[in-house]
């Protein structure tokens, strides 16, 4: 009998993260070099929340009045009530509340400390793999 796999299997193991005091061009220099769109937010070392780049897009936009973006650190765009789940959560259930409520990330731990990230682009990998494991690619004498 097959089980529900964890969040533990499916994360991105050991993601990048940025301190809440960490400056805001710091943080966006990093998703813009390794290409990603969330990262981890951590203030002396506990894990405090999240910040995405559509939290960093908004708070960097000239029109809303904010101080220049140099001035700017993490802890003024990040978003505090992060989805935080333990590396044991069946799969299932953590994929289910991402969707039901919007959400683009998943923060996984183990005893409260970060060790991992599951994000909706990892979501859409594994229902890919998925898919391609029922509907393997034929041999090409396909007719149109």
């Amino acid at each position: 009998m097959q089980r529900m796999p964890t969040v533990r299997s499916q994360m991105t193991p050991f993601p990048y993260f940025v301190e809440a005091h960490d400056s805001l061009l710091k943080a966006r220099a990093m998703m813009v070099e390794h290409e990603i769109r969330h990262l981890p937010v951590k203030e002396r070392g506990v894990l405090v929340g999240v910040l995405t780049d559509r939290d960093l897009k908004r708070v960097l936009d000239p029109d809303l009045g904010m101080p220049p973006k140099e001035e700017l650190f993490v802890q003024d765009a990040y978003v505090s009530e992060a989805y935080a789940v333990d590396g044991g959560e069946p799969l299932d259930g953590v994929l289910e509340h991402m969707a039901t409520h919007h959400i683009g990330s998943a923060l996984v731990t183990k005893g409260g400390r970060l060790v991992g990230i599951l994000t909706a682009t990892d979501a859409c990998r594994l229902f890919c793999d998925h898919l391609r494991t029922l509907f393997p690619k034929g041999g090409g004498d396909e007719a149109a």
